[in-house]
């Protein structure tokens, strides 16, 4: 069996995928001492998609891992907008002002593969603290003993580690390895996504939208909802346009289905004429079929554990799935930092499952409200006007290092 008799010494640790949500993890394990190998079934690089909001619960993990923040060209949003959905005129905006003296960090915007090539390379890299991440590309897991960390690959290869994180996305294959068996249902909504360029908003007149520093939205209550925000330097833009799905039933799975802009735009003939311009002229144009998942019952069996998507896909509307993401792997560092090395591994998993699995599922249910009402979201959400409400504060003031410090001092008193 694997495993270490001397708490200190470093963990063989396994990553099955190679995404936002695995590269995080690599990093903040990397940063706590341990041997990381990367596992993904394709080659590296297949990452696609448009912007990716990061909010200070996400930034502050990045913060820590002593990541180069500027380098992945991110905009620092100062700003939540709302429009008339017909005309484009702003009737409310929700300044974000003091943020980073609020909440330590800042509201970053990222392109998605933007973050994701940087955090491959933070990853690997010979510099920073921590072993560089080994990454093994066409190694797609297909079966997992949970008690012994023994993983077996469609290649032949076979491979056995301390421990296992299972981070290979909505689809995963490890999840069901372990058990979970996922229950869901297709949402009444789809998703178009875009980008534009700079130049090309330019040559329109419509710089103001990578200008305004913001997230910007139209509609919301009702299926019915775009959101548009800069990244990568300001260099572009880039829409999330939700609509319902009997518009088109689309039937194909994935958010990599092409589209044009005259589709795009006949799916919302009464909106402001400003973004109709927009998306007659973007790029990368994409349908992403939704669904709703029901919280999974576990997420750790023995020597694993699912993460991001693979332990908790949501809905997009509280834009936080990256940064749940990101705290499962933040979560991961500090349960498997030295400070806590008087736990054994299924006891940590064990912790890491009572640290995420609760706010994760806060987040889920609050992402499934927040897709047909705007006041559900972040930003605009208050528990004056709505107790229960999920509140900026309660997701971006969010010290998991307390946390989890109470936990520990919870199960310890359990075991006296």
């Amino acid at each position: 069996m694997p495993g270490t008799l001397d708490p200190s010494a470093p963990l063989s640790v396994a990553i099955v995928g190679s995404g936002l949500g695995g590269l995080s993890a690599a990093i903040s394990l990397r940063r706590a001492g341990h041997n990381v190998t990367l596992y993904e079934r394709y080659d590296f690089g297949g990452e696609v998609g448009a912007s990716l909001s990061v909010a200070s619960n996400g930034s502050r993990f990045l913060e820590e891992w002593d990541i180069d923040i500027p380098a992945a060209k991110p905009v620092i949003l100062k700003n939540l907008i709302r429009h008339d959905w017909k005309t484009g005129e702003v009737f409310g905006t929700y300044p974000l002002g003091d943020y980073r003296a609020r909440f330590g960090t800042d509201y970053n915007n990222f392109h998605r593969i933007d973050l994701h090539n940087h955090l491959k390379q933070v990853a690997m890299s010979e510099s920073g603290k921590g072993k560089p991440a080994e990454l093994k590309t066409w190694h797609k897991a297909v079966a997992v003993e949970f008690e012994t960390g023994h993983i077996k690959f469609e290649n032949g290869n076979e491979a056995t580690h301390d421990l296992i994180i299972c981070a290979d996305g909505i689809r995963s294959v490890m999840r069901e390895q372990l058990g979970v068996i996922p229950q869901f249902v297709s949402s009444t909504s789809c998703c178009y996504r875009c980008i534009i360029h700079a130049d090309k908003l330019r040559e329109l007149g419509l710089e103001e939208f990578m200008d305004n520093e913001a997230i910007e939205f139209w509609g919301g209550f009702g299926i019915n909802k775009i959101v548009l925000s800069p990244c990568s330097d300001n260099n572009v833009v880039s829409c999330y346009c939700f609509y319902p799905a009997s518009k088109n039933d689309v039937k194909e799975d994935g958010w990599n289905i092409a589209t044009t802009g005259e589709n795009l735009v006949a799916t919302f003939p009464d909106l402001d004429e400003k973004l109709k311009t927009l998306f007659l002229n973007a790029d990368d144009i994409k349908m992403w079929r939704l669904y709703n998942h029901e919280p999974y019952p576990y997420w750790v069996t023995g020597r694993c554990a699912l993460l991001g998507d693979a332990a908790h896909p949501m809905m997009p509307d509280q834009s936080q799935g990256a940064c749940m993401a990101i705290e499962d792997a933040g979560a991961l560092g500090i349960i498997f930092s030295e400070k806590y090395s008087d736990l054994d591994i299924e006891q940590r998993l064990k912790l890491y499952e009572m640290e995420r699995k609760p706010r994760a599922t806060r987040l889920q249910e609050s992402s499934k409200r927040a897709r047909e009402d705007l006041d559900e979201r972040i930003g605009w959400s208050s528990k004056k006007d709505r107790p229960g409400k999920l509140t900026i504060e309660e997701v971006c003031g969010y010290d998991m290092h307390a946390h989890i410090a109470e936990l520990v001092g919870d199960l310890k008193g359990q075991r006296l």
